[in-house]
């Protein structure tokens, strides 16, 4: 049998795409055997790295335009089969914080069903406002200290893991989320899973 391939997974909780990739990593584990590594960041970061960022002025695309982003991520929430609430305009939330969190969670061991709560936070329950009380609550609710984590929370560590990772995703070649890197290839999109199955399976 051969080695089981490793998945780097980078996201932020904050991406509608990388809400819609997280919501299929299980079955990418199940149909490739692979192990996905969930390695949080926040965007701005990478952004940063690169010196530029698509989110700044006028849309460089129609891919950027918020209207067909929307329509976009409704129309493959439909394909998979998840529940999805736009929350443009319909949630406040600091997705450094939020990055911050998952971060946090990391450092706990419990990034992913983390991750899973707050990405369903934002785009499946429709919540008006996450905020560090939030964000402690659903540390509780996937089994971790609430003092631990709010320590770890208000440590310089979170802000060091999402500088590290942002440098690790950037020199793999990432320039946005979700990307998914296997061995030397790398994958950018929700909408490239597809060929991340192709190359695991091969």
């Amino acid at each position: 049998m051969g080695k089981r391939k490793t998945v780097r997974f980078y996201y932020s909780v904050g991406s509608c795409y990388s809400y819609l990739a997280s919501t299929q990593v299980g079955k990418l584990e199940r149909e490739t055997g692979c192990q996905v590594l969930w390695r949080p960041l926040y965007s701005v970061d990478l952004y940063e790295l690169r010196g530029v960022s698509p989110f700044e002025g006028e849309p460089v695309s129609g891919q950027y335009d918020w209207d067909y982003r929307r329509y976009d991520t409704e129309c493959w929430a439909e394909y998979y089969g998840v529940p999805y609430k736009e929350p443009r305009g319909a949630v406040e939330f600091d997705p450094r914080l939020l990055a911050r969190a998952c971060a946090a969670a990391d450092a706990l061991g419990a990034v992913r069903p983390y991750s899973e709560s707050m990405f369903k936070a934002i785009f499946a329950e429709g919540l008006p406002e996450i905020g560090e009380g939030e964000c402690l609550e659903r540390a509780e609710a996937v089994g971790l200290s609430r003092d631990a984590f709010a320590r770890e929370l208000a440590s310089p560590g979170p802000e060091r893991r999402l500088a590290e990772t942002a440098a690790e995703a950037h020199s793999a070649g990432a320039f946005g989320v979700p990307t998914f890197v296997v061995d030397d290839r790398m994958f950018w999109g929700n909408d490239r899973l597809v060929l991340v199955r192709h190359f695991l399976k091969k």
